[in-house]
């Protein structure tokens, strides 16, 4: 028979009531079952097939002017040095690290915006990000080359913006407005620091780390690539379980006490996740906007209000960096970087989350925006 919440409920031999939600398969193996969900399964399936068209488009745009043919040349290393070099040792890595930066962004954004409970409570809008742009900002201070400093300081920056939000907030409980006022103002305050920073440097410098600030890919390759994708190996699975137990949350607390959940220890481990995510994302790309709000909102509309979607904002983030960095590519005779499309996609998208009408992923089970 049909529940209340959209459930299927059938009556087992020994009289117990199973409940299945309507987009998933329980699967059993003796004592085990599994509830597979269908639905977040195929949007994974689609959107996995996305990634790899726009992979596939994305190795062929170019603004050099580099021919198809010789583009194809290049991947399979029989063309000339320069071109295979080019597409080997520059284009290529620079696609797999946008991916993996935009799957970061897109599981950050998932896991903030499910813990507040807002679609606005993302890395970019609670001070995160600003924190880890000041950490690698600060770090070319004086320099007069313009390089950006080492990816590894833009964690360090964003759990010390986090702590900083948090602390001012009063904790990072249900409250979710509060954590997302406070952050808004922490990041107003970073940004303005980090911007002061920079007009004291000379142009040179200034003018380095102004293209890195607005969100760029350009000059990544595997150094960068992969210790991320290590780091990606490690935070990914526990980003899941994280999921898992945030969807016990989207109760109130003392429903989710009941079932088992450490409420306080879910809540620290999620955003520290969420941020450790942010962090590392921000130091290998820039601050790049708007992915970490859009991905968990598109995958959220795609899988359905019953999962929270870590996997589907993972890749549809990568999806959104990828397509964006290849459009900066090819839309203009010199190269537009990849935050400046985010930015200029981004305010649409932003209007349409804020007119648009509220779901799960807005307001909490309290009915706490």
């Amino acid at each position: 028979m049909g529940t209340g919440t959209g459930t299927t409920a059938t009556a087992t031999a020994t009289g117990n009531v199973e409940v299945t939600p309507p987009d998933s398969t329980v699967i059993r193996t003796g004592a085990f079952s599994w509830l597979f969900p269908r639905r977040s399964a195929l949007v994974a399936v689609a959107l996995s097939l996305v990634i790899a068209v726009i992979t596939a488009l994305a190795s062929f745009a170019s603004s050099t002017g580099m021919s198809f043919t010789e583009t194809v040349q290049g991947l399979f290393g029989t063309g000339d040095p320069a071109t295979v070099m080019l597409v080997q040792d520059f284009r290529l890595p620079r696609i797999a690290v946008g991916l993996m930066v935009g799957a970061a962004l897109g599981i950050s954004g998932c896991l903030t915006q499910t813990l507040a409970g807002n679609r606005l409570a993302t890395p970019d809008v609670i001070g995160v990000n600003e924190g880890a742009t000041a950490a690698v900002v600060a770090s070319v201070v004086g320099s007069s080359t313009g390089l950006i400093g080492d990816w590894w300081l833009g964690p360090l920056g964003a759990v010390a913006a986090a702590v900083l939000v948090v602390l001012c907030a009063g904790g990072a409980g249900s409250r979710g407005y509060r954590v997302l006022v406070v952050g808004i103002g922490v990041s107003t305050v970073i940004g303005a620091v980090t911007d002061l920073v920079m007009s004291r440097e000379n142009d040179n410098t200034a003018g380095g780390v102004f293209l890195w600030t607005v969100g760029s890919l350009s000059g990544r390759d595997w150094s960068a690539g992969t210790p991320l994708l290590l780091i990606l190996l490690v935070l990914v699975p526990l980003a899941l379980v994280a999921g898992g137990r945030l969807q016990l949350l989207r109760f109130d607390d003392d429903m989710a006490s009941s079932l088992g959940v450490n409420i306080t220890l879910v809540r620290a481990l999620t955003l520290a996740l969420a941020v450790a995510l942010a962090g590392v994302a921000v130091g290998i790309g820039g601050p790049i906007a708007f992915v970490a709000l859009a991905a968990p909102v598109v995958a959220g509309r795609l899988a359905g209000p019953t999962r929270v979607p870590v996997i589907g904002s993972a890749l549809t983030g990568a999806a959104l960096i990828a397509a964006a960095d290849a459009l900066g590519r090819v839309v203009a005779p010199v190269e537009i970087p990849v935050g400046v499309i985010t930015s200029v996609l981004g305010g649409p998208f932003l209007l349409w989350v804020l007119f648009g009408k509220n779901d799960s992923t807005s307001v909490s089970a309290s009915g706490k925006a």
